[in-house]
C-alpha cells in the first residue's frame, strides 16, 4: 500500500511540476513543452576570438 501512495504522490508532483512549468512559458520566462527548441543558427553569433582574447586596458 506504501509504494502506491509514493507512486500517486510522485506522478501528482510531476503534474504539478509540469502545470507550472507551462504557466511560466506562458508568461515567457521559459522554454518547456510548447515553444520548442530554438534554432541556434538564426541567433546572434559572436566570434570567438574577440570573446577569448586578452583586452588588457593601459
Amino acid at each position: 500500500m506504501e509504494i502506491v501512495v509514493a507512486l500517486v504522490f510522485s506522478a501528482v508532483v510531476l503534474f504539478g511540476a509540469d502545470r507550472l512549468l507551462l504557466w511560466l512559458e506562458s508568461r515567457g520566462h521559459v522554454n518547456w513543452r510548447r515553444k520548442g527548441r530554438r534554432h541556434l543558427s538564426e541567433e546572434p553569433t559572436i566570434d570567438f576570438d574577440t570573446m577569448l582574447s586578452d583586452h588588457t586596458r593601459r
